[in-house]
């Protein structure tokens, strides 16, 4: 079963790229609410290349990796990539007059309710498109 998720990121495509891709913003926005937060990010953006965030509950109770493999990158447009379980994930961005539309299609796991999937993956391209926007105006 495949998942779709999307946001309007009010920027213009190379900072969208960037922002997506750069360690350290990915640790500012990469959660899927604010009992959550990324400790550590590594990203070698390329095809082979592999990514990995650390995901933990501030609270100390829980954490997980989230990672994978590049199997394609288009900058700034598009990104593939299969999560360490198997599961493949397209990014593609679309610029539009209004900023860039980011869209994601994923792999749902099994043992998770999809629609609470749904819910956590578009919790965090929503803070995403906070931490585009907050950017924008520095």
């Amino acid at each position: 079963m495949k998942i779709e998720v999307e946001v309007l990121a009010r920027a213009d495509p190379q900072m969208v790229w960037d922002s997506w891709n750069n360690p350290s913003d990915i640790k500012q926005w990469n959660a899927a609410s604010d009992d959550w937060h990324t400790t550590s990010s590594t990203v070698d953006l390329k095809v082979g290349g592999r990514f990995i965030s650390r995901m933990e509950a501030k609270d100390g109770s829980m954490g997980f990796d989230f990672g994978g493999t590049f199997v394609k990158v288009e900058p700034p447009r598009l990104l593939m990539y299969r999560m360490n379980d198997g599961r493949e994930v397209t990014v593609k961005f679309q610029d539009t007059a209004g900023g860039v539309l980011v869209k994601e299609e994923f792999d749902a796991e099994m043992e998770s309710d999809p629609e609470m999937q749904r819910r956590g993956w578009q919790a965090i391209l929503e803070n995403f498109a906070s931490h585009v926007a907050s950017k924008k105006k520095l």
